[in-house]
């Protein structure tokens, strides 16, 4: 049985029987590394061998891309090829403009850096600023690798709970309908014939006085695809201005929609992950509101 572990930079990997050719390590390590990269790591001598050992440099010392600042932020996962953030309202995952701070990366950095891990932390995905839940990032190139492959084939679920305005007429649905730019706002999306595909799965858990709690998969992620679905369904979030969301007496600045599971197989073992992120103190206090 073969075995491995990380030596530093090095993931050492012991073999069945001795290795002794790239082509080997290849017929080996093609579904477990990946082809391609494992010929960019023998193009730049990143990958040893010695009888039964291999040693593949997958984790390189890095420099951040930003520089750090502390904020709090609570690591829901982490291992040494990934990791999983809870990211709070009011915070964009990464920066959108010349010389903006505050962000997820930039809080990540200063957690990284404080731990001793000299990696730069790499958004597989995102969301929205106001939105909250957890957010998955790798911490090499590698891991970034196959993280962007399992985002593109759908194999990274992404479920979020949101509060909305009146009583969906169905329990449970489908949403499938492009989402485009709206030509009349700078940042508002629409749904458009023209539009990129974009699919929601619903389901109502809650009926409420004037107001349902739903539960939201996504099959893609377009730009605020949740709070357009949701407004072209005539169920705005609650909160959500942009969208038509009543804020009046809300309690709560932002649209009313948190990620509360993710769950994505472990790039290097494969092994499932679900990682759960609770409801943050605004959204469970304006839940017990409605329920009064």
């Amino acid at each position: 049985m073969s075995v491995w572990r990380r030596k530093g930079e090095w993931l050492e990997w012991t073999a069945e029987q001795d290795v002794h050719s790239i082509e080997d390590i290849r017929h080996a390590l093609a579904v477990t590394v990946g082809d391609r990269f494992l010929q960019k790591l023998f193009r730049s001598s990143n990958i040893q061998w010695k009888g039964r050992r291999v040693m593949l440099r997958l984790f390189p010392e890095e420099t951040l891309q930003y520089v750090p600042e502390w904020t709090e932020v609570e690591v829901l996962y982490e291992d040494d090829f990934s990791l999983v953030a809870n990211k709070p309202a009011g915070m964009k995952v990464h920066p959108t403009r010349d010389g903006e701070t505050g962000t997820l990366l930039h809080a990540l950095g200063s957690y990284l850096e404080s731990t001793g891990q000299r990696c730069r932390p790499r958004h597989i995905h995102r969301l929205d600023e106001d939105t909250t839940g957890p957010v998955l990032l790798a911490k090499n190139e590698w891991a970034q690798s196959r993280l962007d492959e399992a985002m593109r084939d759908k194999r990274v679920e992404r479920i979020y709970v949101a509060l909305v305005q009146g009583h969906p007429p169905e329990s449970r649905g489908r949403i499938d309908a492009p989402i485009g730019r709206d030509r009349h706002h700078a940042t508002r999306r629409r749904v458009s014939r023209t539009g990129d595909p974009a699919v929601t799965h619903y389901e109502v858990l809650e009926r409420l006085d004037s107001a349902s709690l739903v539960r939201l998969r996504l099959e893609t992620g377009r730009t605020h695809q949740i709070r357009v679905h949701m407004s072209h369904l005539g169920h705005p979030l609650l909160g959500d201005s942009l969208y038509g969301g009543r804020t009046a007496g809300m309690g709560m600045a932002r649209q009313a929609l948190h990620g509360e599971q993710l769950v994505f197989s472990e790039p290097f073992t494969g092994e499932r992950m679900e990682v759960r992120a609770t409801w943050p103190d605004d959204f469970a206090v304006l839940y017990e509101q409605l329920k009064k």
